[in-house]
């Protein structure tokens, strides 16, 4: 066992750090807000700390899991940043959705202090991180990750290295890609069963079980047929998501049409309202440009 401390208790990482004190490992917590901080050591035992660098004091693992790029550096860098207090051979493995660019950053910054790091944004979602069952994406050296990926493993159902620093992120930045394309289709597609009488749902069902099925529209037909979007992955999220891997495709020259296209589709969802409504919320611009109420 470890002594871990994970900094940033949002949807995801509040119940991640809970698997990990679960797990056995010796866990120190901190968020930007206190009071959820102090509500995680009710709920889970363990402690909590004031600022990123007393939380990581002594660690042999310190996990992040925030907002974005600034986010992450506020609590990485700096006289109260978690790599101040971090000792040779300990590692840091963020799991915020950030950019390429950052991971590459850090993992120059903690190489310098003799600290390991490992970039592994994650995917399944608020359930996937209540479960215990996310897909852990890494990018770093084989023995960093070696190293972590007995600890990522109290909240992860399937972990994997894809190269060097900011690898992670740029499999993170396919996944996104991969989702925001199957949730605009899955829309188009449960639109036109309803507007052409079907019953969506059973039509759902079954195309789930052919070559048209995914965990998207397994998961997701059901909330989005019945309107109800106040769950999962918000949309605002997905933009800052879908932005960080646009941009990256543009310093690296390739064109990704359809992601640039279904990005203005969430920003219209944001204008009605609904920058806080799951991803599957794409659907609404149908209802919407159909007279319908959203």
């Amino acid at each position: 066992m470890a002594k871990v401390a994970f900094i940033g208790l949002g949807v995801m990482g509040y119940p991640m750090a809970g698997h990990l004190k679960a797990a056995g490992h010796e866990v120190v917590v901190y968020n930007r807000t206190t009071a959820k901080a102090e509500a995680w050591v009710a709920q889970h035992g363990g402690s909590h700390a004031l600022t990123p660098r007393a939380a990581a004091e002594g660690c042999d693992f310190v996990m992040t899991c925030v907002g974005n790029d600034d986010d992450l550096r506020s609590v990485v860098f700096g006289e109260e940043g978690a790599l101040a207090a971090l000792g040779s051979g300990a590692i840091l493995v963020d799991h915020t959705t950030a950019s390429a660019e950052v991971a590459r950053e850090i993992a120059a910054a903690a190489a310098e202090n003799g600290v390991g790091f490992v970039d592994g944004p994650v995917s399944g979602g608020q359930a996937g991180a209540e479960n215990g069952q996310l897909a852990v994406m890494c990018g770093g050296t084989e023995t960093d990750y070696a190293r972590a990926k007995p600890v990522m493993d109290s909240y992860a159902k399937a972990t994997d290295l894809f190269g060097a620093a900011g690898a992670g992120q740029l499999t993170k930045m396919v996944n996104q890609l991969c989702i925001a394309g199957l949730v605009q289709s899955i829309s188009e597609g449960l639109f036109f069963a309803m507007k052409a009488g079907l019953d969506a749902r059973k039509v759902a069902q079954l195309v789930s079980q052919g070559a048209g099925g995914s965990w998207q529209l397994a998961n997701r037909h059901e909330t989005m047929i019945d309107n109800e979007f106040d769950h999962g992955f918000a949309v605002d999220w997905m933009r800052k998501d879908l932005g960080i891997a646009l941009d990256q495709a543009k310093a690296m020259g390739v064109s990704l049409p359809v992601a640039a296209l279904v990005d203005q589709f969430y920003g219209e969802v944001q204008q009605m309202g609904g920058g806080r409504w799951d991803t599957s919320s794409l659907i609404q611009r149908f209802r919407k440009m159909d007279g319908q109420d959203v």
